[in-house]
């Protein structure tokens, strides 16, 4: 394989604003891949990066390319890197950690205060005809997965993480708070598990897609009472409102894992249940160790990430990609195909 001299990439220049540039491929560091992207997903993150300019305190300060879900093939390598690895087909892990601080070394490198992740200001994402990353944080993917799935595996490790976090067995009776594409996949992870699985959202159409996807029982909250019998609760929406909810349906000793970042960084807990109950309260950031595991789930069909997928757009279409989740309760996953220069539907 001959790699490129530039690659084309999608760059937030402004609120709602993207512009295609082209951009020379950058020097590869002996430890590196040039990864040729094939399939990006748009996050929430993405999104709020892209409406709002901000997440909490961190704020897009200068042009940024967004994108963090994402697979492609291998091709460049490093000087350090094995031969083998020319063509490999990969998903991409995409916060590279230092490896050296306390937190790496206790094997915790999600909460590494030097992790370099896609697309979190200032580091650019996977929007991009192609990408430079470290070779171990580019994982091979087997013929199983497509592209897509393929670039899926990273909320799919969110969800793994949380599940983990949670302690989900066989017999645990779980509520996910939020069903949008994490909360679809907690829900289809805590099944793999042997858990009965109940999801609460406001969205009829992503309440529909639970149902297909095995939920024991779905719940708008606004018109319907949640079980109150549940040893745990995966809250994905980071709605305050539903925090609280989520939390007064555990049954004694319950766990609760929080997934869903807010908006709001003061959120008020209902102290009261936590305490008389002896409920477990955590939260989860990103994941750590997740990938290998994420791919041979994704890989034995067990978990339908397919199902998500619910658009199709070209590097062109960024702009409108990152749009669509906000004006369409049915969009779930549009995915970003930087190869492609048409609009195609899923």
């Amino acid at each position: 394989m001959t790699p490129p001299e530039s690659l084309r990439a999608a760059v937030m220049t402004a609120i709602d604003t993207t512009v295609v540039e082209e951009r020379p491929v950058p020097a590869l560091a002996a430890h590196e891949v040039l990864v040729e992207v094939r399939a990006v997903g748009v996050c929430g993150s993405d999104v709020h990066w892209y409406r709002e300019g901000r997440i909490g305190s961190t704020r897009v300060e200068e042009p940024l390319v967004l994108g963090h879900e994402a697979s492609g093939v291998v091709v460049a390598l490093g000087a350090d890197v094995s031969p083998d690895r020319l063509g490999a087909r990969v998903a991409l892990e995409p916060g590279v950690p230092c490896g050296r601080c306390e937190q790496c070394r206790a094997g915790r490198y999600n909460l590494c205060p030097r992790v370099r992740f896609f697309a979190t200001p200032p580091i650019d994402g996977a929007f991009a005809t192609h990408v430079v990353i470290a070779s171990d944080f580019a994982r091979d993917v087997p013929d199983a997965l497509d592209d897509d799935e393929a670039a899926l595996i990273e909320p799919l490790a969110v969800a793994l993480w949380a599940v983990r976090k949670a302690g989900v067995g066989i017999g645990d009776r779980v509520l996910v708070s939020g069903a949008g594409p994490v909360g679809l996949l907690v829900l289809q992870v805590a099944l793999v598990e042997g858990a009965d699985v109940c999801v609460s959202d406001v969205s009829a159409e992503r309440l529909a897609v639970a149902a297909d996807l095995g939920a024991s029982r779905i719940v708008d909250p606004r018109t319907d009472p949640l079980p109150t019998d549940r040893t745990v609760l995966i809250e994905c929406s980071g709605v305050p409102s539903a925090i609280r909810a989520g939390i007064a349906a555990l049954a004694p000793a319950g766990r609760a894992v929080l997934v869903g970042m807010s908006t709001d960084g003061d959120v008020t807990l209902p102290l009261d249940v936590i305490q008389s109950r002896e409920i477990v309260l955590t939260g989860t950031f990103r994941y750590a160790n997740q990938y290998p595991d994420a791919i041979a789930l994704a890989a034995s069909g067990r978990v339908d990430l397919r199902r998500l997928v619910t658009s199709v757009h070209p590097l062109g279409g960024v702009h409108d990609a990152l749009l669509l989740p906000g004006r369409d309760r049915s969009a779930l996953k549009p995915m970003v195909h930087p190869q492609q220069d048409e609009m195609t539907t899923a």
